[in-house]
């Protein structure tokens, strides 16, 4: 478009630096007396809830022993809205001299600033290991955590953004007899 093309990837880190912020959490299993038993690594990946549930709720090649074992996260993009509020003048540059040549010089416009909203999902099978997850990313949010993210590493671009946690949610998809599966579901809102 316009005459000239480009790839930063830029969209794809910041959802992998959004993934990756996550990939620690663990859920404890204690025994009556508060001993830790057993600590249960939380995986995360880049999927819609949709998918999730329906992995959940139903076998899909009937053979299948295992279903989707919980508690389990994902995340998706859930839009983009252009920010005016930070906009700045569109004609300052960033320059860097070329390493390939000392008279040549590479340049980069300022930014447009767009917001990317994502959802964050927590799969669990029982209320204390959301609690436990809710506990493990909350408090780092007042509302926002600031990440440092090399935007353009030709140009060697860093910025600072920052992931606000705009809201949170809980559902319990729980329906039918005993035998149903249940799975309890927070949703965290997010806007980087």
């Amino acid at each position: 478009m316009f005459g000239s093309d480009f790839y930063y990837s830029s969209i794809r880190r910041y959802v992998t630096v959004f993934g990756s912020m996550f990939s620690d959490l663990q859920v404890s299993r204690l025994s009556a007396n508060n001993v830790q038993i057993q600590a249960i690594p939380v995986p995360i990946a880049y999927g819609p809830k949709e998918k999730w549930l329906m992995r959940i709720s139903q076998n899909p090649d009937l053979n299948a022993q295992i279903q989707v074992q919980l508690p389990r996260m994902s995340f998706e993009i859930a839009g983009f809205t252009y920010d005016g509020t930070r906009k700045l003048p569109t004609t300052v540059r960033t320059t860097r001299e070329s390493t390939s040549d000392k008279n040549k010089f590479k340049y980069e416009y300022t930014p447009v600033p767009w917001d990317i909203d994502i959802n964050l999902f927590s799969y669990v099978r029982n209320a204390d290991d959301g609690m436990q997850i809710i506990e493990q990313i909350v408090p780092y949010f007042g509302p926002e955590w600031n990440v440092t993210v090399n935007l353009v590493p030709s140009m060697n671009i860093s910025m600072d953004i920052p992931f606000i946690l705009k809201g949170m949610s809980m559902d319990d998809t729980y329906e039918g007899d005993y035998d149903t599966r249940r799975a309890l579901i927070q949703t965290f809102n997010f806007t980087i």
